[in-house]
């Protein structure tokens, strides 16, 4: 992928983000914090569906296209905090051999991750005003790709089982994969309950 694509999606992905200071000190209807809550409620983690978005209501109004934009927008940008994260465990000294290559295996996981999430993000945006068949096939995509990043989320931990490999790394990876994982669930939900 060409480097100013994924500049182009990480600045839009920050002005979405900007929004929320402009959104937390202006006052959202109570209509868009019903909807978001009301919507959140069809993902498998409701509590941080609602936290993760309540911050977007403004920009989000009552639109179920601005929330799944928004909510894939949040998802991306935790799995790119947890790229980076683990790109800099991936230079620590003293790590033993098995936690190195589960790490190394881990950042091959969460890169493939991004890209997904990535193609998602634009898929929405070229959607464009779609309708019938073609909308149906942008829509298709995206839960393609939005599910296999689920899938590679989870491969990420399983190369951390048995004993010898128990510790602050391994809970600290796992923690923000699991983030990751619900917020990126709740937009695959999302997407499927407005997607038609």
């Amino acid at each position: 992928m060409a480097k100013s694509s994924l500049v182009w999606l990480l600045l839009s992905a920050l002005y979405i983000a900007s929004t929320a200071n402009s959104a937390s000190t202006t006052r959202s209807s109570p209509g868009a914090a019903n909807f978001i809550k009301v919507s959140c409620g069809a993902t498998a983690y409701p509590a941080v569906c609602v936290q993760s978005l309540s911050l977007y209501a403004s920009s989000i109004k009552q639109s179920p296209r601005q929330l799944i934009q928004t909510a894939l927008a949040v998802s991306l940008d935790r799995a790119q905090s947890t790229k980076t994260f683990v790109y800099k465990l991936t230079k620590f000294k003293g790590i033993k051999p098995r936690e190195k290559a589960a790490i190394k295996d881990c950042f091959e996981v969460i890169d493939d991750t991004v890209d997904r999430l990535v193609d998602s993000v634009k898929e929405l945006k070229n959607m464009g005003s779609s309708k019938g068949q073609d909308y149906q096939w942008h829509i298709s995509n995206v839960q393609t790709w939005m599910s296999a990043a689920l899938t590679d989320e989870n491969t990420c931990v399983d190369g951390f089982s048995g004993k010898a490999l128990d510790g602050r790394i391994k809970n600290s990876i796992k923690a923000r994969f699991d983030h990751v994982e619900r917020v990126t669930s709740n937009a695959l939900a999302l997407i499927n309950k407005f997607g038609y």
